[in-house]
């Protein structure tokens, strides 16, 4: 089958039909009314849910059992910081299973993974977000029909964008597992982070890339994965770039991290290859990872 199209859109479509939600002004967290608004309610500015969406599961380079996991924030104009909590948990085992605290607009494809055992058999974890007083929660599990292989698509044979952090560095490629790399900063400092970023592109007909068809360039954005709560007034962290160019010889691309104040965060870099974002429905060809930056409050002159 489709690598994901079972996996997304059964996922994000399974993910409505699992809704509770509550109406404005109830306790969060808390037993709440069905919502007046259709389950199948489409992007809007503001006021809309946030859904965790399951994309599937799949053995690891190391031969791990891990569920790959993303969200869709239905809000174009309304980003989301939800600690982990009350409105933010996964169960059991939880509430603390790796998941995001910062919510973009829009689909985020596999942002996070969740290592389980290799018998977890027909076990269940539920992720339930609550935002604008919505509550959603989605089933993540490993039945067959959703098994997934994000580190090479089987028609083309295409893999995903390395990442390095360091020109002759460790590699990574495919979905997130664990912290790439550690960074220190001041608060309100902007923060030089270099990538290096190269792909292969697919085999076309058995043909190796290289030898006769030049893939188009990857591409690469940086976004909030995990901070230490809302700033007032402010977002937590500004990129510039959000999406830095790549230096089509060294595959070097830089960008400039301002974080505002001090704590723990988790930044994520995304490199995406010709299929765009979510791999234009299939769980492979792009990468995921994961940074964590330590910010202390910035020295008095």
């Amino acid at each position: 089958m489709n690598l994901s199209t079972a996996a997304g859109l059964t996922a994000v479509l399974a993910a409505g039909l699992l809704v509770q939600a509550g109406a404005q002004g109830q306790t969060q967290g808390q037993g709440q009314l069905p919502s007046q608004l259709p389950l199948s309610l489409g992007l809007r500015a503001r006021g809309s849910s946030v859904t965790g969406a399951f994309e599937g599961w799949y053995h690891d380079k190391d031969g791990t059992v891990r569920l790959l996991v993303g969200y869709l924030n239905r809000n174009t104009g309304q980003e989301f910081d939800i600690p982990i909590g009350p409105n933010n948990h996964i169960d059991p085992g939880g509430p603390d299973q790796g998941q995001p605290t910062h919510f973009q607009p829009g689909r985020q494809w596999g942002v996070f993974t969740i290592q389980v055992p290799k018998d977890f058999g027909d076990k269940k974890l539920t992720w339930t977000l609550v935002a604008n007083g919505f509550s959603n929660t989605i089933t993540l599990h490993t039945k067959p029909e959703y098994v997934v292989e994000p580190f090479e698509d089987a028609a083309s044979k295409n893999t995903p964008p390395v990442v390095r952090f360091e020109q002759t560095g460790k590699t990574f490629t495919g979905p997130p597992s664990g912290i790439a790399s550690t960074f220190a900063a001041d608060a309100g400092r902007a923060l030089t982070i270099d990538t290096w970023i190269t792909d292969e592109g697919p085999k076309v007909n058995g043909i190796p890339a290289g030898l006769g068809f030049t893939p188009p360039p990857p591409s690469v954005k940086w976004s909030l994965f995990r901070g230490p709560g809302p700033a007032s007034g402010a977002p937590l962290v500004t990129f510039d770039p959000v999406s830095p160019k790549i230096d089509k010889d060294s595959g070097k691309a830089s960008t400039m991290a301002t974080l505002a104040v001090p704590g723990e965060y988790i930044l994520r870099v995304q490199a995406n290859d010709s299929t765009g974002e979510g791999g234009s429905g299939f769980q492979c060809c792009w990468t995921n990872v994961h940074v964590r930056v330590t910010v202390k409050p910035q020295a008095s002159q």
